[in-house]
């Protein structure tokens, strides 16, 4: 295994795709910080953020379990969902995560007091303490509010992405994150959904900047997968320029990319969702300033096409080490 122990990483995103890399992460180094975006307002997360006006706390539970060292029975009570009554599909994670911010002076100290509990090797961080709101302009000029229908609405209305943006305009950051960006010795943003997940984050005052102004190499993971409504047809390195291009600059030295075929029977299950292998061309990488980096990162034995997070976590420890 690649030694990185003494290295640190700060990882940026939301949904499944970060929390499933800091799992791999976490077995080369603890000097880990997830950078996690807070516009999610829908399934259990949008339910407490509507009834206790707090964050949502969905994608940072995810993360902080991803880096904890529990007992099984533990990650179990924290991802479990009452299948029923008034509680039903609502986590007992989020509840918990919710109950240590009501008796905490902050969303971040909570956070942090989960954590805490939990072991966490590492640091969770929500990007941004203010409420905010993720919005979308459509290529037709169509704009919709709410990170959750974005996707949806887009497909609904047959047109693609063209920018999203946060409301409210000004949106402070956490400082803790722009210290973790100064401090890093390589920050990784994604795997995730790239509008809804990875860009709301750098959209928030000062992001960016930090990324740009560290002495780390900066990786985009791409998906494996396009994804209805939000990266429809979209190729590598159109993602990357979607980053870049909200981010007001070129903050990405690095694109690491699968190359690992989808198996054909997968392919067809995908296709029925409007989902597609990302593909990798290779040749607008030549003379962008971003360098191309391919792997063998596939795993399919759940039935999904996703990246196999150990062999993700050491492509970016490889990545580290050079």
């Amino acid at each position: 295994m690649v030694d990185i122990a003494d290295k640190k990483i700060v990882a940026i995103g939301g949904g499944t795709g970060l929390s499933t890399m800091l799992r791999g992460l976490k077995a080369y180094t603890e000097h880990i910080t997830a950078i996690v975006t807070v516009a999610d307002d829908g399934g259990g997360s949008g339910m407490i953020r509507e009834d206790l006006h707090l964050l949502p706390p969905g994608d940072i539970r995810n993360c902080i379990l991803a880096l904890a060292d529990t007992e099984p029975i533990m990650e179990k009570l924290m991802s479990y969902r009452f299948d029923g009554g008034r509680l039903k599909g609502q986590s007992f994670g989020n509840l918990f995560l919710a109950a240590m911010c009501g008796i905490s002076d902050n969303f971040e100290q909570g956070v942090r007091r989960v954590s805490d509990v939990l072991a966490v090797k590492g640091r969770v961080l929500p990007v941004t303490e203010q409420n905010v709101s993720l919005g979308a302009e459509f290529e037709d000029g169509t704009i919709v509010m709410g990170e959750s229908i974005i996707p949806k609405k887009s497909t609904e209305y047959g047109s693609h992405i063209s920018t999203v943006f946060l409301s409210p305009k000004s949106v402070r950051p956490v400082p803790d994150c722009l210290k973790a960006l100064a401090e890093s010795d390589l920050i990784v943003l994604g795997p995730g959904s790239l509008y809804t997940s990875i860009i709301p984050n750098l959209l928030v005052e000062g992001i960016p900047e930090a990324i740009l102004n560290s002495r780390a190499r900066a990786v985009y993971v791409c998906n494996v997968m396009t994804q209805m409504g939000e990266s429809e047809d979209m190729t590598a390195f159109d993602h990357v320029k979607a980053v870049t291009s909200h981010a007001g600059g070129g903050i990405i030295d690095v694109c690491l990319a699968n190359t690992q075929a989808v198996p054909e029977e997968l392919r067809e299950k995908y296709k029925a969702e409007h989902s597609a292998p990302v593909e990798v061309d290779a040749g607008r990488f030549a003379g962008s300033g971003v360098k191309l980096v391919e792997r063998e990162l596939l795993d399919v034995s759940k039935g999904y096409a996703r990246h196999d997070y150990r062999r993700l976590a050491q492509a970016i420890a490889e990545l580290l080490e050079d």
